[in-house]
């Protein structure tokens, strides 16, 4: 009888793991505890799209496009909007239509193009897993007689289930942007040692190059990214910064589904 009983109360104690586990889901966050390589390989599917033009009947010297974006079958609302955003990044005339399509784009640029004028438009996954879907768009355009081409980049981060594009006020609690300002200026230090110029004149190059917040930020698998432009913190040949702040030191900043 003592046999059995002990029996029944490890089977019963048993029973009560596995219904707890069961009821536990494995990630309850929107940040997957998995390393990158890994989660890399889950979320939305993508396919390339490389496209390298010369403007149509042009001869000699002649402006140019190159594309070298993504779009994802099944997700008409994603593709189209990564095309539209990769328009608008070129679209250095006002009068091209906010929702133009890069097509459009294209056939207006070649109106307006100079002989020697390039652009080009991209578009990587820098992050993915089931939850969420982080894009780098990037444009880089270079105007004929310029020093030097000039580029953006832009990070995006996508929800998945809404299909809709993450905001910086959705991802940062509303009563702590001052803290994560405060987390970005400590991660901007660090960098800050890192660079030649700075270690050659600090006070100088702070004076030239101060910090600037920024919302332009993306979500990885180790921390929160902070994507800088040419001449935003650093000097042109610095190209263009990023800044990380690992999920640790964000907790109590970010909305909790966005930390591991």
């Amino acid at each position: 009888m003592r046999i059995s009983l002990m029996r029944l109360g490890l089977l019963c104690s048993a029973t009560a793991l596995l219904a707890a586990c069961a009821g536990t889901p494995k990630d309850i966050s929107l940040i997957p505890t998995q390393t990158g390589d890994i989660t890399s390989k889950d979320g939305v599917f993508t396919q390339p799209l490389a496209i390298d033009l010369s403007k149509p009947g042009c001869k000699g010297t002649c402006p140019q496009v190159q594309v070298n974006s993504l779009v994802f079958p099944g997700n008409r609302t994603l593709t189209q909007y990564v095309d539209r955003e990769l328009a608008s990044m070129a679209g250095f005339d006002s009068r091209v239509a906010p929702n133009t399509s890069t097509q459009e784009f294209i056939d207006y640029y070649w109106q307006q193009a100079g002989d020697r004028d390039q652009i080009i438009l991209a578009a990587k996954t820098r992050y993915r897993n089931k939850n969420l879907t982080v894009l780098e768009l990037g444009a880089w355009q270079y105007l004929t007689g310029a020093a030097h081409g000039m580029s953006e980049i832009r990070l995006v981060n996508w929800d998945n289930s809404s299909n809709q594009v993450l905001s910086f006020k959705q991802i940062v609690l509303p009563n702590q942007y001052k803290a994560f300002e405060q987390q970005l200026r400590e991660a901007h230090a660090a960098w800050l040692v890192t660079q030649d110029a700075y270690q050659d004149n600090p006070e100088e190059y702070r004076r030239l190059w101060p910090f600037q917040m920024t919302d332009n930020i993306g979500l990885t698998d180790a921390g929160v990214v902070a994507k800088y432009n040419s001449y935003q913190i650093a000097p042109y040949a610095s190209g263009q910064p990023e800044l990380l702040i690992p999920y640790p030191q964000l907790r109590g900043i970010l909305q909790s589904k966005y930390l591991p």
